[in-house]
C-alpha cells in the first residue's frame, strides 16, 4: 500500500509541471478566483504545511488535526496530505478531541479549545490573515513561506493506524482508496463535493491515478458550463459516492 506522501511524489515524478489541482471559487460575492497547482508546488505546499505541522507544533504518528477548511477547497487538499505526510489522523469532524486545529475561523468556539492553531486565509494571494490573532495562534498566509520545500517524517505510521475521521467514521492509511470506484488512469475530473471525507479521499484517488482535478466551490457544477471543456474535464466524480462519470460535452 503506497502511502499519500508516496502517491504524491510519484505523481511528481511522472510529470511535475502536469497541473494537479485547477480551483474556481464561484461563492456569491466571494473573489472568483482561478487558481491553477501544478504537481511539483502542491508537493512544496504539502512539504511547508506538513514541516510546520512536525516541526513547528509537534505533530507526529498518533497525533490528531483537526482541519476545519470548506471542500472542495485546495487549501483542504494541501492540509490534508500535510496531516497524512507526518502520519497523524486528519479529522474532519469538530466533535473529536484535537492536539491541532487548522481553520479559517480562528474565534469559533473550537478554536477557543484548542491549544494550537493555524489561522488559514482562504483567498490565495493573502499575505497575512487579515484580522488580529490571539497570542500563539500561527497565521499560516505569514509564516508557512519560512518553512522548508522539502519534508522528511520522523516517524511513518503504521497501516492499521487511523488516517482520516469523516462523518464519524474512521478509515486507516491501509484503506484510505478503498471502496472508492475507480476513475480512468489520467482522468481530468471535476470535483464538486461539499462532503470533505471525499473529497480529500478524491484527490488522492485522481493522483494515484496519475490524474488531476477540477475543483468547483460555491456553486452546483453543471455538466453545460463551457469551462469544463475548456479545462480538458473527462469526468465527473460524483459527489455522493465517488463514482466516475463520462463528462458528455466533450
Amino acid at each position: 500500500m503506497p502511502y499519500p506522501s508516496q502517491i504524491l511524489s510519484r505523481a511528481v515524478d511522472a510529470d511535475a509541471t502536469r497541473p494537479a489541482l485547477t480551483f474556481y471559487d464561484d461563492t456569491p460575492g466571494g473573489p472568483g478566483e482561478r487558481i491553477e497547482i501544478s504537481r511539483r508546488v502542491l508537493r512544496t505546499w504539502v512539504a511547508k504545511a506538513a514541516n510546520a505541522l512536525q516541526e513547528g507544533l509537534d505533530v507526529q504518528p498518533g497525533s490528531v488535526v483537526l482541519v476545519d477548511l470548506p471542500a472542495p477547497h485546495w487549501r483542504l487538499a494541501y492540509w490534508a496530505l500535510a496531516v497524512w505526510s507526518v502520519g497523524a489522523t486528519l479529522t474532519l469532524d469538530g466533535h473529536e478531541g484535537a492536539d491541532v486545529l487548522v481553520t479559517a475561523d480562528p474565534d469559533s468556539d473550537v478554536a477557543g479549545d484548542c491549544d494550537e492553531v493555524v489561522a488559514v486565509a482562504l483567498p490565495a494571494l493573502a499575505r497575512d490573515f487579515g484580522a488580529e490573532l490571539r497570542s500563539g495562534v500561527m497565521d499560516e498566509a505569514a509564516e508557512l513561506a519560512s518553512y522548508a520545500d522539502d519534508f522528511t517524517a520522523w516517524d511513518e505510521a503504521e497501516e492499521e493506524d487511523t488516517a482520516l475521521v469523516s462523518g464519524g467514521e474512521r478509515v486507516t492509511y491501509a484503506d484510505l482508496l478503498a471502496d472508492l470506484p475507480p476513475l480512468p488512469d489520467g482522468a481530468r475530473a471535476l470535483v464538486a463535493t461539499t462532503d470533505r471525507g471525499l473529497f480529500v479521499r478524491q484527490v488522492l484517488q485522481l493522483l494515484d491515478g496519475d490524474g488531476s482535478a477540477v475543483l468547483v466551490l460555491g456553486a452546483p457544477a453543471e455538466g453545460g458550463d463551457p469551462r469544463w471543456q475548456a479545462e480538458g474535464v473527462e469526468r465527473t466524480a460524483d459527489v455522493g459516492t465517488g463514482v466516475g462519470t463520462e463528462h458528455r460535452d466533450r
